[in-house]
């Protein structure tokens, strides 16, 4: 009788990994107070799914690493090349099984390649949908770019958008320059570090067969990255309470939907 052996094994997350989720919880504990809300599907904690994160500081890795142990999620993360290339750091990333991506590269296209044959595999895959760390000037979400979405639309996957505030109150953006006296100042107040997950993005009115598709649906993800943060800071809504002195601002990326003050949120 044959067999078949087209499907691809399901990915299992590492041991090494899953301990490296416990000290993180660890590490964001010292420094800060995490609190998390909000949950994803039972039936999609395992995966395949995608979590589409907003980036606002060098720490919030960390801290959502450690959000998503809290919510029994072991993602794999699509990080920078430069990651996966610092000492130690970059072995633990590969050991992880977490997803390189090489930007401005000829082969940045691979990343898209090895996130769509994660997510076959069952994986639970978090991106940072905005490409970069945000510099908008409020700190809210800026426009995407589109590799997120066509992942989810050529994959058909579930994105859930994870809001996160208050990272960069422990390390500014010019990390590790002035690491220490951030983290100083960090043990010292235990900022609170607020992780959200949103509930899935509505993707269904996109038709992945039309011109203009991938740039659509990654609007829909900003859109839900941003309400989801709305509650996060309900005392901010236009420019953040704290100011990283060393973080630049840029208005040319701004997305187009601007949270008001007063807006809610889930």
């Amino acid at each position: 009788m044959d067999t078949d052996t087209s499907a691809p094994e399901p990915w299992r997350a590492p041991r090494f990994w899953l301990f490296l989720q416990i000290l993180a919880r660890g590490v964001v504990a010292l420094v800060a107070r995490l609190r998390v809300t909000g949950d994803v599907p039972d039936q999609l904690r395992d995966g395949p799914l995608i979590l589409a994160a907003n980036h606002i500081s060098p720490f919030d890795p960390i801290a959502l690493t450690a959000a998503c142990r809290v919510r029994r999620i072991a993602p794999r993360i699509m990080a920078t090349g430069g990651v996966f290339r610092a000492p130690v750091v970059g072995a633990a990333m590969r050991a992880s099984g977490h997803i390189r991506v090489d930007r401005r590269s000829p082969t940045v296209g691979l990343a898209l390649e090895h996130a769509a044959a994660a997510v076959a595999r069952g994986s639970v895959v978090l991106v940072y949908p905005e490409g970069r760390m945000g510099l908008d000037p409020g700190m809210w979400p800026e426009r995407g770019k589109t590799g997120t979405a066509r992942l989810a639309l050529a994959s058909g996957v579930t994105v859930v958008p994870v809001a996160q505030w208050g990272a960069h109150e422990i390390l500014p953006y010019s990390a590790p320059r002035g690491l220490l006296r951030a983290l100083g100042r960090a043990l010292s107040r235990r900022p609170v570090v607020r992780v959200h997950f949103g509930p899935p993005v509505d993707l269904t009115g996109v038709d992945p067969h039309l011109p203009g598709a991938a740039a659509r649906a990654t609007e829909l993800i900003i859109d839900a990255v941003t309400a989801a943060l709305v509650p996060l800071r309900p005392d901010e809504p236009e420019l953040p309470r704290y100011v990283d002195p060393t973080r630049p601002v840029e208005t040319r990326r701004q997305h187009r939907r601007r949270p008001t003050a007063g807006a809610g949120g889930d």
